[in-house]
């Protein structure tokens, strides 16, 4: 009775400690699981909102480049077509540049470049044709004008370029920067995921040792209560055959 008695008040004492530690373990635990999955789904989303805008940064760069491409390639022809133009001028030669069809690109140009109309008119009248109605004393005039049309496209055409070469160096830096974040998220996710599936299998554990250690405490008392009544039952028919045996 009495090493018995011992022992489960023992296990009886270290179950009762057990018990409330597991329970608070198993509270931190679900609160913790609970944040890390909240963590997860912000990295989820945060992951899905970079990829969202590089997507839309990449769309938006090839409409750029696209429009970028086709001003170039507007600019290249007209500038091309006022050298041509230029240099037939500086060579007497004006009058077969007007059958080519750089004076039609040039036509065409002068409709949406901004220059002074009377400017405009003296290119539009050498189109024409006007050099055999007296118009070749004004070629050099109009040289002065088409060369200095020229420039002004060039200097354009450097702007754009710069535009577009400042938009691809921001493109890039953007995609790098967005590259990274996505690169750590998803390691973020991967981890995050880990935890979750770890604390999900150590809840159940120890929601299982809480279970086994509940029980097995019911299951002590159960038998100290049973000890302790047996033993009480023993002591006092002892202490009757004592008492008997006196008289």
């Amino acid at each position: 009775c009495k090493s018995g008695g011992s022992e489960l008040s023992a296990s009886i004492s270290a179950a009762e400690t057990k018990a409330p530690a597991l329970t608070s373990d198993i509270q931190g635990s679900e609160e913790k699981l609970t944040q890390t999955k909240a963590d997860l789904k912000q990295a989820q989303g945060d992951r899905a909102a970079a990829e969202q805008a590089m997507a839309e940064a990449t769309t938006l760069r090839k409409k750029e480049a696209a429009a970028f491409g086709a001003k170039k390639t507007e600019h290249d022809t007209n500038i091309a077509a006022i050298n041509k133009a230029v240099n037939s001028l500086e060579k007497g030669m004006a009058g077969g540049f007007l059958q080519t069809p750089a004076a039609q690109v040039l036509r065409l140009a002068l409709a949406k470049q901004d220059m002074l109309d009377a400017d405009r008119q003296e290119v539009i009248s050498f189109l024409s044709g006007a050099q055999n109605n007296g118009y070749a004393p004004a070629s050099g005039e109009i040289t002065g004008i088409l060369k200095e049309l020229g420039e002004t496209m060039a200097k354009n055409l450097a702007e754009l370029t710069g535009d577009e070469d400042a938009a691809i160096r921001t493109y890039n830096d953007l995609m790098k920067a967005k590259g990274k974040e996505v690169e750590a998220l998803i390691s973020s996710i991967e981890t995050k995921t880990n935890q979750v599936g770890e604390l999900g299998v150590q809840i159940v554990q120890m929601k299982g040792d809480l279970s086994d250690t509940q029980a097995a405490l019911a299951q002590d008392k159960e038998f100290l209560a049973d000890l302790e009544k047996s033993c009480s039952t023993k002591t006092a028919e002892w202490e009757e055959e004592i008492g008997r045996a006196h008289v």
